[in-house]
């Protein structure tokens, strides 16, 4: 069970109205922790806090696209009051089915923005204050995808190896201050985002993670830092950091080009 008196009283989940951000919002609120969920989408959103106050906590609520200039002033407006003792960063942005010299460089910076931008303001607002306090938790969730270069997700993967590198220096940074630091790294995960780009999960021989599973082994791990790889995928990600890189990453296209549906290949 989370430790309320280290991560309580509340945590803030961005990217906490479905999939494994739903998961981790029902899984603090069984350990009693009062939630702030942000998303996007306002009909998951508010059907998981229904959830959520269901057993006894607290929920509010910020329909909010964490790109858009007055993010961070949105997300302090809803929490200055508060004692936030988790901050969960799950929301991510892709580029599936797009080359890079040929996309919409807008889009691109769209990905950048979300999966870095507005990522690093919530973490430098929050790790602050948790640093003040001398305890808390910061957890970025990642993805295997950022261990090495892959076609049409060229910037989500540089985004996701840079959020991991980031980690790595804030884990440093806030750990002599009793604040944990973690970064999530998930691999193929059936929730609604993946279903919704069509990626192929039933192929034989392919590890998919369930969220519930993978919320409660990085919450179970917080303290682990400053990476945590779930689903049993660590050797796949030790992998991925070899060398010829040549061949890992022609290697590893192959095997995701059978996951793409057919209109992405």
């Amino acid at each position: 069970m989370i430790d309320r008196d280290v991560y309580g009283p509340w945590a803030v989940i961005a990217g906490g109205s479905e999939g494994v951000g739903a998961s981790f919002a029902e899984q603090l609120a069984d350990a009693g922790i009062n939630l702030v969920l942000i998303a996007r989408k306002p009909g998951p959103l508010a059907e998981t806090a229904e959830r959520v106050r269901a057993k006894g906590v607290e929920v509010r609520t910020l329909e909010l696209d964490l790109i858009d200039p007055g993010a961070l002033k949105a997300v302090r407006s809803a929490t200055d009051d508060l004692e936030v003792g988790l901050m969960i960063f799950n929301a991510g942005a892709n580029t599936y089915g797009h080359e890079f010299v040929t996309g919409d460089l807008d889009r691109v910076q769209g990905v950048i923005d979300l999966n870095i931008t507005a990522q690093l303001a919530l973490t430098h607002h929050f790790g602050a204050l948790m640093k003040e306090r001398r305890r808390g938790g910061i957890m970025l969730v990642g993805s295997l995808s950022g261990y090495l270069g892959q076609p049409q997700i060229t910037v989500y993967s540089a985004a996701k190896a840079f959020i991991r590198v980031f980690t790595e220096g804030l884990w440093l940074e806030l750990g002599e201050h009793g604040v944990h630091v973690l970064e999530l790294v998930l691999g193929v995960t059936r929730t609604p985002a993946m279903e919704r780009a069509g990626l192929r999960m039933d192929l034989p021989g392919l590890n998919v993670a369930e969220p519930d599973d993978v919320a409660r082994e990085g919450l179970a791990h917080l303290a682990d830092g400053p990476v945590w790889i779930a689903g049993g995928n660590q050797r796949t990600a030790e992998k991925r950091s070899g060398f010829p890189r040549a061949e890992l990453v022609r290697g590893s296209h192959e095997a995701m080009k059978r996951m793409l549906p057919p209109a992405a290949k």
